[in-house]
Order: structure tokens, then sequence, then C-alpha cells
């Protein structure tokens, strides 16, 4: 997994490349509330480049969510690719998480 993070002005977008499992879900976990210690609880999650998420990476947004909503942000997701997103249907995160189509999106989504 590799994580590339980019700061717009109405949102920090953090882009998640490859798998999150038991293995990774920590380095994200920590790479995210490191972005919600900085202040930045306006995160737009870009999963565009995502092929799989287990429990674990679930359990990881569920927390960063948190953290940021209890700062006054959200976490909002981005260009879900259809395996990932059915993972988050069954799982029941699409009624607690906005997902979007683009980024673009999902970062003016802060601004409305």
């Amino acid at each position: 997994m590799e994580i590339v993070v980019e700061h717009r002005a109405q949102a920090c977008v953090v882009r998640i490349i490859g798998n999150v499992d038991g293995l990774t879900a920590d380095t994200l976990l920590s790479e995210l509330q490191a972005r919600v210690g900085e202040g930045h609880v306006r995160l737009v999650g870009d999963l565009s480049a995502m092929k799989y998420t287990s429990s674990a990476g679930l359990r990881a947004l569920l927390a960063v969510l948190r953290d940021a909503r209890s700062g006054g942000g959200d976490l909002r997701l981005a260009a879900v690719p259809a395996p990932v997103l059915k993972i988050l249907e069954l799982s029941g995160f699409t009624s607690i998480l906005k997902v979007f189509g683009d980024i673009d999106g999902a970062v003016a989504s802060y601004s409305a």
C-alpha cells in the first residue's frame, strides 16, 4: 500500500494505492490520524487506486471518521472502484460515509 497526500484549499486529499488489510491498516490509520492531528479535519479519501480493503481497513476508516468529526470535519470517499464499493455497501459503510464519483466533487462538497 502507498499513500499520497495532497493539500487543497477546501480539503486534504489522501490517495490510497493498493490493498488495505491487516498488515497495512495501521499504517493507513497512523497517516490519516497524523493529518487530523495537524488540523486537517476535512479529508477526502481518493480510493481510485485501492484494490481491496479488509475489515481492518474499514476499522481504520471508521476511527479516522470519528476523529475528523469530533474536530468539526469529516471523511468523504471518492472514486471508489466497484469491488471496494461493494465491500463498503455490504458492511453498511455507505450509510455513514459520504461517497462521491470523483475527487473534485468530494472536495467541492466541503464548500457547500
